[in-house]
Parts: structure tokens; C-alpha cells; sequence
């Protein structure tokens, strides 16, 4: 069985039939979201508290490997893929800088301005850059998705 086929098994576990294509994507984009968070944090947490390397420095190699975690996921259990990984993935990284740019804000303005602990305030920012990552991918990475979702719709 293909993973993204046990996925979808686990997911009509826990979800009721009648939840929305758009929702059962959503919820997708969390699970896989949330493996590239443990990534993306896991790395934050070595660089910065066991190497002791700048916690913004931290948080940029962090994002790498998040981003790099969290297409991979994305391509295979969220969103259709076209295929064109050269034209996919430099779009998902660009809306990722974006987000990056928003969790360094946030870890700017919650540690150095608010004297904030470093791990709590990255995980507010990534419930903050979330629905951001997620709609700007949705449109723009993966269009043939919204396409297909929009035609349904027209038909019904």
C-alpha cells in the first residue's frame, strides 16, 4: 500500500465521510505541516541551545530543512503535483521565505522585545505563519488542485 493511500485510510478513521475535500486537505497539510515543524524545530533546538548558534541564524537553518521536509510531504499526501519539480519547488521555497520572514519577525519582536523563551515563541509563530504557508501554496504551487476543486463545484 502507497503511503499516501494508508494516510487517507487513517484520515477516513478519524474523519466522518461527510467532511469536505478542502477540510480533509486542510487537516493533510497539518499532519505534514506538523512533521516539518518537529524537523524544522528539532534542528533550532540543537543549533541554538546545545551549540549555542543565534537563535535567528538557528531558526534560517531550521527553515531549511523544514521546507525541504514539508514538500516533500506536500507532493506526495496533500496537493496533486504536476510533475514540474523545477517550477513547484522554487515557488513552495519563495512562500516559504515569505513565512520565514514572518517567523523571524515574530521570534524578533517575542524573544529580543518580550524577553519570550525562544521554543514558545517559534511555536507561535508557526500557528501565526500556518494559514499563510497553506492558501499561498494551495493557489500557487499547486493550482491543478483549486482547478479540479473548482470544476467540481460548477458541476454540482
Amino acid at each position: 500500500m502507497k503511503l499516501a493511500q494508508f494516510i487517507d485510510k487513517i484520515f477516513d478513521i478519524f474523519l466522518p465521510k461527510k467532511t469536505s475535500k478542502s477540510l480533509r486537505q486542510f487537516f493533510k497539510y497539518l499532519v505534514c505541516g506538523g512533521a516539518a515543524t518537529v524537523s524544522d524545530m528539532s534542528v533550532l533546538f540543537v543549533l541554538n541551545y546545545l551549540l549555542g548558534i543565534n537563535h535567528l541564524i538557528a531558526a534560517g537553518f531550521g527553515f531549511g530543512v523544514g521546507v525541504a521536509t514539508n514538500y516533500s510531504l506536500n507532493k506526495v499526501l496533500v496537493f496533486k503535483s504536476n510533475g514540474k519539480v523545477k517550477k513547484e519547488f522554487p515557488l513552495f521555497v519563495l512562500i516559504g521565505l515569505g513565512g520565514l520572514a514572518w517567523t523571524e519577525f515574530i521570534l524578533w519582536m517575542l524573544v529580543d522585545k518580550f524577553d519570550l523563551n525562544v521554543m514558545l515563541a517559534k511555536m507561535v509563530a508557526v500557528v501565526l505563519v500556518l494559514n499563510w504557508n497553506f492558501f499561498m501554496r494551495k493557489r500557487f504551487v499547486f493550482p491543478a488542485e483549486s482547478n479540479i476543486e473548482n470544476l467540481e463545484k460548477s458541476l454540482q
